[in-house]
């Protein structure tokens, strides 16, 4: 019987590799015209707000954003440039290699999947479309809880679609919003992903001072999940 009943990832940096901001990103600033480097810095100092739902579907928020960065871009346009940030966002998401052999291990071992991610409106839409939304049995997202990590509310949101106690839970994540340390004080084991390629990846409010479990790789964490305890 695996040692966890359920495993839960973020979801960008962890089940993906490194994000950073494409040249797609240029045509939706293009769009609102906006500067490309004016965008991204509203875009890098409002992400909590922006992730926790604060300002309304994707249309009103990128609306929001625009008026932060001092642009009043048309109803068209904006429009167009919410189906350009969605086409931005999902090109800068790529898989790691190990993701999709990782969750389906785990499932074959009768582990029970999830996601949380502190995400905007993006996500939710585009990853029922990647190869990992079979692998996995629940999808929290910031952005309809409306809250981010390190907030117990995801964690135990989680929990509770898994119908499983915090206390059951591996946690696994690079390190973002400081979500290690929020998952172990909802009451979880977490462990850091430490993969080479990190070191590039757009992260904030990063937990550098991090001492817990650390993996190189989601292969690792399916050997870890099935280990026996120490103690035993």
């Amino acid at each position: 019987m695996p040692r966890y009943p359920a495993v839960l990832f973020d979801f960008f940096g962890t089940l993906t590799r490194c994000v950073q901001r494409g040249a797609a990103h240029e045509t939706t600033a293009e769009l609102l015209g906006c500067p490309v480097d004016t965008l991204a810095a509203v875009l890098d100092r409002t992400f909590y707000q922006r992730a926790s739902g604060r300002h309304g579907n994707a249309e009103a928020t990128l609306r929001w954003v625009c008026a932060q960065a001092g642009v009043h871009p048309s109803d068209d346009a904006v429009r167009a440039a919410v189906a350009s940030r969605h086409r931005a966002v999902r090109a800068d998401t790529r898989l790691r290699d190990d993701a999709v052999p990782a969750l389906a291990a785990l499932r074959e071992q009768g582990v029970r999947t999830g996601v949380i991610s502190d995400c905007t409106h993006e996500l939710p839409a585009f990853l029922p479309q990647l190869a990992v939304a079979p692998l996995l049995d629940a999808r929290i997202f910031s952005v309809h809880v409306g809250r981010c990590k390190p907030d117990p509310a995801l964690y135990l949101a989680a929990c509770r679609r898994l119908d499983v106690r915090p206390e059951d839970c591996l946690y696994v994540g690079d390190g973002g919003s400081r979500e290690l340390t929020g998952a172990q004080r909802a009451g979880m084991t977490a462990v850091r992903l430490a993969a080479p390629d990190l070191a590039g990846h757009l992260v904030f409010d990063a937990e550098p001072d991090w001492d817990g479990p650390v993996v190189g790789s989601l292969s690792e964490v399916v050997e870890l999940v099935d280990a026996v305890p120490v103690d035993c």
